[in-house]
């Protein structure tokens, strides 16, 4: 299956933590494509660190769930913290993954809506900095 995901960032060295975050995704599966980086404003509180953003999609024979628990890891492992303070409101971070979309293997969406999994993302289509990069990336591969 195609995979879509987004990796954000607006703390400390950002185009390195991009970087190690790319590099992480990529190890898990083949056919690994990036999208330009963008900048983008904090989106749902208020931080002076803007955001770096950049798109990744990669084939993966592994199941969404466990796709979903492969990027907690990767986040841990690079340091994030949880995205969101104690009271639900978002927080500023290291790397945030999320996955945009998924394709099955003959190009059709993936639907899935679990209360640990909601794709495709439900703001994919109203933010920017998702939006963007998953149409770049799927011109790139069509």
């Amino acid at each position: 299956m195609r995979y879509y995901f987004n990796i954000g960032t607006n703390l400390g060295d950002r185009h390195q933590n991009v970087g190690r975050a790319i590099a992480a995704l990529c190890a898990l599966g083949t056919r690994c494509r990036v999208s330009k980086p963008m900048e983008s404003e904090p989106w749902g509180f208020d931080s002076a660190n803007r955001f770096l953003n950049v798109g990744v999609a990669l084939d993966l024979d592994l199941p969404p769930h466990e796709v979903l628990d492969c990027v907690h890891d990767i986040e841990r492992r690079l340091g994030s913290a949880a995205h969101r303070h104690a009271d639900g409101s978002y927080a500023d971070r290291l790397v945030d993954i999320d996955i945009m979309a998924i394709d099955d293997p003959h190009g059709q969406p993936v639907d899935i809506n679990t209360p640990t999994l909601t794709v495709p993302h439900p703001h994919l289509h109203d933010r920017d900095f998702f939006l963007l990069p998953y149409q770049q990336l799927k011109h790139l591969l069509d």
